[in-house]
């Protein structure tokens, strides 16, 4: 049985045009992650971090590097991927034991 829809057959499907649309993505943010060793002093980790953590303060310096010590790592800046490649460089260079960069 064949059934005429005069509704369905005036009404073609049209699929939507996909070439002017523009799927934005947001870049990734990478991790700048300090780990815990042997041979740095609390007072050379926190100086680094101050030294090259943009806006790191005393107080939170302080912080991260007691959670380096007694929870074996800490993450010390979240942000995009080139500043954190130079502040991960600059903390290695310093002597920090650094874990490789990671996307956020």
């Amino acid at each position: 049985m064949v059934v005429n829809n005069p509704i369905l057959a005036a009404s073609p499907t049209i699929a939507p045009d996909r070439v002017n649309q523009t799927i934005r993505k947001p870049y990734p943010n990478y991790r700048v992650i300090v780990l815990n060793d042997d041979f740095n002093t609390f007072q050379h980790v926190a100086e680094c971090l101050m030294k090259y953590i943009p806006g790191m303060t005393s107080d939170r310096a302080w912080e991260l590097t007691n959670s380096v010590h007694f929870e074996g790592q800490a993450t010390v800046w979240v942000g995009p991927q080139e500043p954190a490649e130079l502040y991960h460089q600059q903390l290695s260079r310093a002597g920090l034991t650094m874990a490789p960069l990671e996307k956020a």
